[in-house]
């Protein structure tokens, strides 16, 4: 954190920063960029550090939530609010709860603002992260940047930008997504790209089900052969000498476990919960 704006400063001077996790889809492209041009503007306009939030349709418990408060603008069919608080990816039943308000949106990870917007909450909120990292700007281009970039980082505390500096900062605020969003973290979420069989089944490659239903089922190998046998809502990953078999329900919870599969489009994800 700090890191990348100051390169930006460093190379381009002011220039507006669009920080997007390359594991995410959206649809349709249009009207994801007609979020980031609204974003864009309020950030040059007013200054403004902008998230997106996401409208949510479960109780998820693997994302966190953004607790939006009064509209500031509404423009180009894209309307912001105020960020009154983050929270971290809840229980169960503190999900149900922010689902029922209606007043709290997926957390996307998604953020737009300028360099000297984010550098001065950042020189505000976490000047520690800034005082090990400037430094570093002399070795841009440089064959000691990698090891000065590892030096640079062992001394300071690991802090998400979220609770270091967004929920701290005056000026943040949420962008309503009209896009539909996954960030394709966990299996539930790769079930809409997996194609079905008439039992609700989604599948990747060899998968035989006998008097089973609503499985999810992915494989990385595409000669092996996963048999079902009378089970229903369950997630079964093969990853080389890996296996994950889990209920649907408990999906989001699961704690401890790592994998990583290619997944459509070549993509990678990572579950990685502990």
């Amino acid at each position: 954190m700090g890191g990348d704006p100051l390169l930006c400063r460093q190379r381009f001077g002011n220039p507006v920063m669009v920080v997007l996790p390359a594991d995410h889809i959206v649809r349709p492209v249009p009207e994801f960029q007609k979020a980031v041009l609204s974003a864009v503007q309020a950030s040059v306009r007013d200054g403004a550090l902008c998230t997106f939030g996401i409208r949510p349709d479960h109780a998820a418990t693997g994302y966190g939530y953004l607790e939006q408060g009064e509209q500031v603008s509404a423009d180009n069919g894209c309307v912001q609010y105020r960020l009154l608080s983050i929270k971290e990816k809840p229980d169960r039943q503190t999900a149900e709860t922010y689902l029922a308000k209606g007043s709290f949106l997926w957390n996307s990870g998604m953020f737009v603002w300028t360099t000297d917007a984010i550098l001065a909450e950042i020189e505000q909120h976490l000047p520690a992260h800034l005082h090990h990292l400037r430094p570093l700007m002399q070795f841009d281009g440089k064959a000691e940047w990698p090891e000065a970039l590892r030096r640079a980082f062992s001394e300071i505390p690991s802090v998400s930008i979220d609770y270091g500096v967004m929920e701290k900062a005056s000026a943040v605020r949420i962008v309503a997504a009209s896009f539909s969003w996954s960030d394709v973290g966990g299996w539930p979420a790769v079930d809409a790209f997996l194609e079905k069989d008439n039992h609700g089944n989604a599948c990747r490659d060899q998968v035989r089900a006998v008097d089973a239903q609503y499985n999810w089922v992915f494989s990385e190998d595409p000669e092996e052969i996963i048999a079902l046998v009378g089970v229903n809502d369950l997630i079964v990953v093969r990853s080389g000498k890996k296996t994950l078999i889990v209920p649907r329900e408990q999906a989001e919870e699961t704690r401890g476990v790592c994998f990583a599969v290619t997944l459509v489009g070549g993509g990678t994800t990572i579950w990685n919960r502990t």
